[in-house]
This record gives C-alpha cells, structure tokens and sequence, in this order.
C-alpha cells in the first residue's frame, strides 16, 4: 500500500510544479510585453546619433499642454538625445566622479573665460561636463563644440523663449506689453504684483534653471540614475585648478562634519568674499556660485514645484532662498572651504555683454589672480567647522521682485516639474 501511495504523492507534486513553472513564465511573459509597450521616459538607450528614443514626445507635449513647438526647437530636442562627445579620448568616467553642469545664456565673451578655467581644473578629466543653453546662440555652441578636455554634453532648452519668435514663450502680438491693461488694450497676460507684464528674456532666466535641473536630474540617460553630487557653474563663474578636488573633498566630508548641510560650495555665499583663510571649514547658507547637492536633496525641491512656480519673481536663487529653502522645515546650510575656489566675475546683466564691444569684461578678458594655493586641494580632512547663523540675505516674507505673474509662465514651469514623471 506504502509503495502504491508514494508514486501518486510524487506525481501530485510534479503537477503542481509543472503548473506554477509554467504560471510563472506566463507571468514573466506577460510583464515584458508590458515593459516592451511602456518604457519608462528616456530608458531606453540610443541606436545611433539621432534615433528616436522608446518615449514619444508628441505625446508628452499633448499630455502636458506644452506650447506647440516649431521646426527649430524639435531639432534642439533631438540634439538632447545625442551621445556624449569625446567618447573615445574618455572612455571611462572616474567611479567616484562628481558631473558639472555649466548653465550658460548669451556671453561669449564669458563663455571663453570659464572654459578656458575648466581647461585647467585637475581632475577635470575624469568626470562628464553637461552644458545647458538657454536656446540656440551659434557662437556659444562653436565654443562649447572646440572642448576637448573632458566628456562633454551638450543640451539646449526647446521652450526658451528665445526659439519662439512670434509666440509664447516667446513674445506674440497678442501679449500685453509693460503696465497695459488687459481689458482696455484686448491683450494676452497677467501681470507681476507690480502692475507690470512678463518680459521673455527676464523670464528666461528661471525657466532655463528650472528645465535644466528637471532634465539633468530626471530626464538624461546619462544622469537619471546618479544619486550622488552634481555641481552646477554658471557662464561667468571663474573655477580654480583646485575646484574639483577641493569639491571631492566636500562631499566625503560632508556626512561625518555637516550632516545636516544639505549642499557644498566653492565659494562664499557673499560672492564679494574670497574667504576667511582659516584652518576650519565653513557651513553657512546655500550661495549661488559652484554649488553641488545630491538627488536627496533634489528630491526635496522638485517636491516643492508649485511654490517655485508661483512665486513672483523672474530670479532662480531669490525663489529658492525665498520659498524653497524655508520650507525645508530648519535651516538650510552648506559646507565650503576657507579660501574660494570660483569666482563670479560678471560686471553686467544676465542679457548684456554679447558683443565684442559691449562684453563688460575689462579689454576683453579678466584678471583674476591664482596663488599656488590655488592649484592644489587646499582642504584638511581633520579640521573642525565654523558655522555662520542669522546671515544677512532673502528670507521667507520677502515677497518677490516680481516679472514673474503670467499664469502661462507658471504652467510652463510646473508641466518642466512633470515632463519625465
């Protein structure tokens, strides 16, 4: 009887394996059709230089009633989609490298400076350069095209208003203009606390840093999945040799002697210092020149949108030293060195210095004086930290300096929050 049972038992169990190996690749088959159908944006990677991606971003324009694009800005978003240059003289990225991001607008003239101070960062090249245009401006992209030091990446923000010649974001002739009123003049557009309409080229300015960061974070293949730091210089932030080695030195610092800084500097928040040149490290407010923070951190902002794309004011850093930071519920501070290691050196407005007449850099260039100091990683591991609190600057309550009220630029703001979500 025992031995009649027991080839029964067997094939019982046999059965019920059959059936749940073959459930199982059923399943299996099923969620890779599934996966096959509903890429996640941007995860699939490109064929070739131009190839359409698995995101259709018709699609996505729909979605979030985007503007309707022209030629010219689709051809930039296909430009987004290109391969990193300089592939075959850097094949490999450092584990441990740290990507720049350099936003730049139309300032040849400063362009030229802070690549040729990049040029001379050690370390540069072990890590990725990601450089950001606010449109499309032809001088500023053969400047960026003759860099060979490091891997590079070039994108260009399809939405500035400086694509769009004759509609928003651009100006129509339809948009109010100055201190009109809409009623009386039959115009399009809402006006800043002030009583004034948008400007495109004010505006500018924080839609560029807005899609910038929405797209380096949560967009590109190549920096979606980087959790660690990423530091963010602008077209006229002058960057000492010791820049990226000092900035290692931050980040792995950070943890253990700042836990509570959300973010590391190369330079002083009060971009008129140079430092204090003690033997300590400094925490204080987030500044604005060389600034580096993590996907934490990130996560942290982007959560925080809607106050970014509502408050009235055209100025990026004024809404986060304003609205943001305040929000984070205690105080927002960063870590940095006691001798700087970026220099912002612009004399003039975000929209001047374009010609070579009017570049508002001194004969042409500037002088800016590097110590051997300067040339080397300048930070120790075992100093202490001097922290800066009540420090003067913009604070929750400042109510804005407006240029920012047309309820068009605050949905375009919030649909760059959920373009790759």
């Amino acid at each position: 009887m025992a031995n009649y049972k027991k080839p029964r038992f067997k094939d019982a169990a046999f059965k019920r394996f059959l059936s749940v190996v073959l459930g199982t690749l059923l399943l299996v088959s099923l969620l890779v059709v599934s996966l096959g159908t509903n890429a996640t944006p941007g995860s699939s990677g490109l064929d070739e230089g131009l190839s359409e991606s698995v995101v259709n971003i018709q699609s996505f324009r729909e979605k979030l009633n985007l503007p309707k694009e022209n030629d010219f800005s689709i051809r930039l978003e296909k430009q987004n989609r290109l391969p990193p240059r300089n592939i075959d003289l850097y094949p490999r990225l450092a584990k441990d490298h740290i990507t720049i991001v350099l936003y730049v607008h139309n300032r040849p003239q400063y362009l030229r400076v802070v690549v040729n101070s990049l040029s001379k960062v050690v370390g540069i090249s072990e890590t990725l350069l990601i450089v950001s245009h606010d449109g499309y401006f032809e001088e500023m992209n053969k400047i960026v095209e003759g860099i060979k030091f490091c891997r590079l990446k070039q994108i260009f923000a399809p939405y500035s208003p400086h694509v769009f010649t004759d509609s928003f974001p651009g100006v129509s002739s339809k948009d109010c203009q100055e201190k009109d009123e809409a009623g009386n003049k039959h115009c399009v557009g809402n006006p800043d606390q002030y009583g004034n309409h948008r400007s495109p080229n004010i505006v500018s300015l924080k839609h560029h840093w807005w899609w910038m960061m929405n797209t380096v974070w949560d967009g590109l293949k190549e920096t979606r999945g980087h959790d660690g730091h990423i530091l963010f210089i602008e077209e006229d932030h002058f960057i000492y040799p010791n820049a990226y080695r000092n900035l290692q030195l931050l980040v792995s610092l950070k943890p253990n002697k700042c836990p509570d800084c959300c973010a590391a500097n190369l330079a002083p928040c009060d971009v008129n210092l140079r430092g204090e040149g003690w033997n300590s490290l400094v925490a204080e407010r987030m500044g604005n020149v060389g600034y580096a923070f993590n996907r934490t951190v990130w996560r942290k902002i982007h959560g925080k949108a809607k106050e970014f794309c509502f408050f009235d004011d055209y100025n990026w850093d004024i809404t986060m030293w304003a609205t943001i930071y305040p929000s984070f519920g205690s105080p927002v501070y960063t870590l940095r060195g006691p001798r700087t290691s970026a220099v912002h050196f612009g004399k003039c407005g975000l929209h001047q210095g374009q010609g070579k007449t009017n570049a508002c850099i001194d004969n042409g260039s500037v002088n800016i004086q590097v110590d051997d100091i300067d040339k080397v990683a300048n930070i120790r591991p075992e100093w202490d930290v001097k922290v800066y609190q009540n420090q003067p600057g913009y604070k929750a309550g400042f109510k804005g300096w407006g240029g920012w009220g047309d309820n068009r630029d605050h949905r375009l703001c919030l649909n760059f929050a959920q373009m790759y979500h």
